[in-house]
């Protein structure tokens, strides 16, 4: 028999052997100085708050008590001697406190595994108020996670055959029994679904942010040189294309074709990478009306500014010189950038593709027309197997189509 009681003070605990006697008890206290009490539980004589009897013949219904946790505001704080660990535990006082919330399946020290993966002597809170508690919720599926005993069977099974397998014939598919009650018991867990409404919103909330930065730098913040602008971009560029996990600044790149006798430096004022290391180019230009196409057409049609152009051209042997530098060019920037990208990753330049961010929806201070916008679509077909041509009305556009398919409202917020 084990149980925690509420005192006054705090928490004792009581134990009486089931079968077997107390005797040992008694006589590890006096002899060893300490006992393990249910393989978790570490009591010293001093801990002791009732006396065992002398007698053999009686002591083998005596109940130990314990001092074991005191009150500490809103907690029980436990020793960590209590539970063989440097690390005190502080658990929030209106949690049931029972030998489950310290001990997993087959005797493992719950308390006793977390402070194995903890390089400090810090206290470990459950629930409760402080910043530096392990939420009640989380702490609770933790328990949960601890293997039970037949799967810590069928692991050790599987472990066996797959050395075994080797040298004898006739073995039982150990593995295969493991990997099929780990599917059931992941099958079973498919009502405990992720909060998906509260990823929503927390999506939603991410782009009404970025969607009202940017209208509010299109409305206040057109005085800013070129390059202020590119930094106000840059701050939230991964959020606007989460395939890319970094963002690089004035990439110098080698041009071996400009002048065929000597190689020249080019910059590339901001390089995307993705999740597999491909280097892409994104080329940011301030968002000025009437920079897309011109005012007077050509021959019906209606043409690209130089604007538009340049920075197509720009873009374009930015990937041109990319393209030729090659493995060698995978080195250099490999080299240069390693401590700003994930361990072991490889820049890699594999068919590099551009965005290019310019420009309003707007000419002569209208929106354009149903031909204007049917002849910029044209050009942006032209180059879509590239590089990406948008303008920043389009990019509100875009922003405010994933706020609708998120389940926003056309003001942004979660519809009920």
């Amino acid at each position: 028999m084990l149980k925690f009681v509420r005192t006054e003070k705090g928490l004792d605990f009581k134990y009486q052997a089931d079968y077997g006697g107390n005797a040992w008890v008694r006589e590890n206290l006096k002899d060893k100085r300490e006992v393990l009490i249910s393989s978790v539980f570490y009591f010293e004589p001093t801990d002791l708050i009732n006396k065992p009897p002398n007698s053999s013949t009686t002591i083998g219904d005596f109940t130990y008590e314990f001092r074991f946790g005191t009150y500490d505001g809103e907690y029980i704080k436990i020793p960590g001697c209590r539970l063989g660990i440097d690390n005190d535990v502080l658990i929030v006082s209106n949690m049931e406190f029972k030998r489950s919330l310290f001990a997993a399946e087959r005797n493992i020290s719950i308390f006793g595994r977390l402070a194995s993966l903890l390089d400090h002597t810090d206290p470990i809170v459950v629930g409760g108020a402080r910043i530096d508690a392990i939420p009640r919720a989380v702490f609770e599926e933790l328990q949960g996670k601890f293997p039970n005993t037949y799967e810590l069977d069928r692991y050790a099974d599987a472990r066996v055959s797959t050395v075994l397998s080797q040298y004898l014939d006739g073995m039982k598919d150990a593995r295969g029994r493991y990997e099929t009650y780990l599917n059931k018991k992941l099958a079973g867990k498919a009502g405990a679904k992720l909060d998906l409404e509260a990823l929503k919103k927390q999506e939603i909330e991410k782009y009404i942010l970025i969607r009202d930065l940017i209208e509010d730098a299109l409305a206040t913040k057109m005085d800013m040189s070129e390059s202020e602008w590119q930094s106000l971009m840059m701050s939230f560029l991964l959020l606007l294309f989460p395939k890319y996990i970094k963002v690089l600044e004035n990439v110098t790149i080698h041009d071996y074709y400009s002048d065929p006798t000597k190689k020249t430096d080019r910059h590339i004022d901001i390089a995307l990478v993705d999740a597999n290391g491909n280097l892409d180019v994104i080329e940011v230009k301030k968002p000025f009306e009437d920079k897309i196409l011109r005012k007077s057409q050509y021959r019906g049609n209606n043409i690209p500014t130089s604007e538009l152009s340049g920075s197509i051209m720009q873009a374009e042997k930015y990937l041109f010189h990319l393209s030729k530098w090659g493995v060698k060019g995978e080195k250099t920037l490999t080299s240069k950038y390693a401590a700003e990208l994930p361990k072991g990753m490889t820049v890699r330049i594999s068919n590099p593709k551009a965005i290019i961010i310019v420009g309003r929806d707007q000419i002569g201070g209208a929106n354009m027309t149903g031909g204007q916008l049917l002849d910029f679509e044209v050009i942006k077909r032209k180059y879509a197997n590239m590089m990406d041509i948008i303008t920043y009305d389009d990019l509100l556009r875009r922003l405010n189509n994933t706020i609708l398919a998120l389940g926003g409202d056309a003001a942004g917020k979660l519809k009920s």
